[in-house]
């Protein structure tokens, strides 16, 4: 644990209330067989619904950091809790007809308070440690995402549908109060400084974007392969089925993901927190590319393990180091909303994958994973030449400096001992 030592407390008690909020979280996995099973919708009602609240997801993720820039990340946190967990809560009660408006305030809010966590860890944690502390509350949350739907198919199956949605928004309100216990009002949990010119208007963000490139280029890339390695969850599947495996090999082979996760996330963080961001983000999408591209060696359960062990640790790679590295250029006033940025762009495959992948699988689906390769390699290789381009940019200003005489520098020759 040393690698960690620069991690707040307040960050591991965070994490604590996040990973106890991830192991009953479990009702996005089987919504959709609430949806078409006790409330007795059709497939095609279930998944407007779904899509629905995909949309209210990512709307929440893109907002949930200006949110807390205006009003403070913490109170955004809290607010939105409280408004996801009564949402979950209200299911069994609810009308059918108003199962879709409260679907879509429940991801809304989670998004929101996905948003907000993770400016909240930015703007708690100081930079140099980001990396090893947004590794910590991601490797808790998977743990937690790993039990959950297990003890989901207990409490579905034993008692009632209705208890997983009761279960679920209890713990959103018991990650409100924990949270609210273990941050303080003030000090770290503070709304940022305002910006030099007044701070909070859309043009300031945009402004501090295009001074970025590096951050266009990492979001721009990120969207592309959201949309690639979300096909693990729509297409893949589907494919797996149409050459022999059933649901349960395709579980056992989903759950190597939390099980590479576990075991090698906080290690690999620790091991690479001196590595050029970039270079490791870049390094990571490749990997995702690799993984598809092992599908292309043919269909079976080795070939499927090849991939979901590489999209593991492409995911290692990339998520804790991109979400650190939009945190460390974000300026003082806009840390919400540049992480907000980055959490809406790191979900929309949620809502772009299942049509671009199903629309190109029923017109051609021996190009889907050629493709998915494809678009997840070359947007590693923009990153990594950005990374290349910003290295040589630090070198030569590096080298000017040097070049400059000492009177500019500011630098006095030292005095001869005589």
């Amino acid at each position: 644990m040393q690698g960690f030592k620069d991690v707040p407390r307040v960050v591991w008690l965070l994490a604590a209330g996040v990973f106890v909020n991830a192991v009953v979280s479990f009702t996005f996995v089987f919504v959709f067989l609430y949806l078409t099973g006790p409330r007795g919708l059709g497939a095609a009602q279930a998944g407007l619904a779904t899509g629905i609240g995909g949309i209210g997801l990512v709307a929440g993720n893109f907002t949930g950091g200006w949110y807390g820039d205006r009003f403070g990340h913490r109170r955004v946190l809290l607010a939105a809790s409280a408004l996801g967990g009564l949402a979950l809560m209200s299911f069994p009660v609810l009308p059918t007809p108003l199962l879709y408006a409260a679907l879509a305030v429940a991801q809304y809010a989670s998004g929101v308070v996905r948003a907000a966590n993770s400016a909240l860890v930015a703007v708690t944690v100081p930079e140099g440690a980001r990396r090893q502390a947004f590794a910590v509350v991601r490797c808790v949350s998977n743990g937690g995402f790993t039990l959950g739907p297990p003890l989901g198919a207990l409490l579905a199956s034993g008692l009632s549908y209705d208890w997983l949605f009761l279960a679920d928004g209890l713990g959103t309100l018991f990650f409100a109060a924990w949270t609210a216990r273990v941050v303080p009002a003030r000090g770290a949990a503070r709304t940022p400084a305002a910006a030099p010119d007044g701070g909070q208007g859309r043009g300031g963000v945009w402004d501090a974007l295009r001074a970025r490139p590096g951050v266009l280029v990492l979001l721009g890339a990120v969207l592309v392969v959201d949309v690639v390695y979300r096909q693990q969850y729509s297409l893949f599947p589907v494919y797996l089925a149409d050459h022999g495996l059933d649901v349960r090999a395709f579980g056992l082979i989903v759950a190597l993901n939390g099980a590479v996760i576990l075991l090698l996330e906080l290690p690999a963080a620790v091991a690479l927190r001196d590595r050029p961001p970039l270079a490791v983000i870049g390094s990571g999408l490749v990997l995702v590319g690799a993984g598809y591209a092992a599908l292309l060696l043919g269909a079976g359960v080795a070939t499927a393990v090849a991939m979901m062990v590489l999209l593991s640790l492409g995911e290692i790679l990339y998520k804790t180091t991109a979400t650190a590295y939009v945190a460390d250029q974000a300026p003082e006033h806009a840390v919400g909303r540049f992480q907000s940025l980055y959490a809406g762009v790191s979900v929309s495959g949620t809502v772009l994958a299942p049509p671009a992948g199903g629309a190109l699988y029923a017109a051609a689906p021996g190009l889907l994973w050629p493709l998915c390769a494809a678009l997840a390699a070359g947007a590693g290789a923009v990153v990594l030449a950005r990374h290349r381009t910003e290295a040589r940019a630090g070198r030569r200003r590096a080298e000017r400096h040097a070049a400059r005489p000492a009177h500019e520098t500011g630098s006095r020759p030292r005095p001869v001992a005589g």
